[in-house]
């Protein structure tokens, strides 16, 4: 066994130093994790699926735990073995969601854009924040893949009747099998904190078929939180329960409690939030006079527009 090791270390000479290292460890050896055998010399592993995380949300501002989180997805992802995270999505909320406190879509998208400048593979869309009215996650979900579906077909050069072919067979797949997914092309999941993850069982804050597309059929990445408990949400709730396999629980082991609420808070008052935020975005929000008082009461008598319209609801 070990001149069979050493002859095959000879063979990948011309590899770089990190492959050589890669090799030593996984060469002949099965994976501990599947149990199979590690791809030949240089090549990849065929059964690794590429990956697009999209983050939805108010980023209301954006914190350096929202940028985080991404970091914790794709390591989580990535040391699975499985996958290969591409690229990362930030789709911040419209101004049409109306939550209180929410400044305008312009200023959240900005700071967005200075967060990630420094970023190689984290990227800040406006789709969402472009649309007339308020578009339900799933909806944003389904854009961005039906995108990616896009770019995929133009990279392989694939015609039109394959490209719509290939989307009739995902649909159909999805919808005969709960847990089997026919895929080629990169998939898109959902990342969120395990905050957001509970707020599925808030009565009309989400349709349940919306859930059963975004957890069922794309996935999910949920990053935990303090005061949270993700497993036993999941447990607790019959539909997260039935479509568990597709959920990503990430453990955060360095503690990171930022809270956009809390840095909004700390404004008002004339708090530091150095360090808790981009230098860039502290600067901008100091140059833009940006989370006041009389900001934070913005659509304070608003009703939230999934409330407006999944109960009728109107505000007072």
């Amino acid at each position: 066994m070990k001149l069979r090791f050493k002859r095959f270390v000879r063979l990948c000479k011309p590899f770089t130093p990190l492959n050589q290292r890669l090799l030593r460890k996984s060469a002949f050896l099965p994976r501990a994790d599947t149990g199979a055998a590690a791809p030949e010399c240089g090549m990849e592993a065929p059964n690794i699926t590429k990956v697009v995380l999209l983050a939805c949300g108010s980023f209301n501002p954006i914190t350096n735990m929202h940028l985080r989180m991404f970091e914790l997805a794709r390591d989580h992802l990535e040391d699975t073995g499985q996958y290969r995270v591409l690229k990362g999505i930030i789709s911040p909320v419209g101004d049409s969601y109306q939550k209180k406190g929410l400044v305008e879509a312009s200023h959240r998208l900005e700071m967005a854009k200075l967060a990630t400048e420094n970023s190689d593979w984290i990227t800040v869309d406006s789709w969402e924040t472009e649309q007339p009215e308020w578009v339900e996650t799933a909806k944003v979900v389904r854009h961005h893949y039906e995108e990616l579906l896009a770019l995929e077909q133009k990279s392989d050069d694939t015609d039109t009747v394959k490209y719509a072919k290939k989307r009739r067979i995902e649909e159909n797949c999805f919808q005969s099998s709960s847990h089997q997914k026919m895929r080629d092309g990169p998939q898109l999941m959902l990342l969120c904190g395990a905050d957001v993850l509970e707020t599925f069982g808030v009565p009309n804050l989400w349709k349940q078929e919306d859930i059963v597309e975004i957890v069922g059929y794309h996935g999910l990445v949920c990053i935990t939180r303090s005061g949270n408990d993700p497993h036993k949400f999941i447990h607790q709730s019959d539909m997260l329960w039935k479509y568990r396999k597709n959920i990503h629980i990430v453990h955060e082991y360095v503690t990171n409690d930022i809270s956009a609420t809390h840095v909004r808070r700390a404004l008002r008052r004339g708090w530091s939030v150095r360090y808790l935020l981009p230098d860039a975005v502290v600067h901008y929000i100091q140059e833009s006079d940006l989370y006041s008082a009389e900001s934070e009461q913005k659509n304070a008598d608003v009703v939230l527009a999934p409330f407006q319209r999944y109960t009728g609801a109107s505000s007072s």
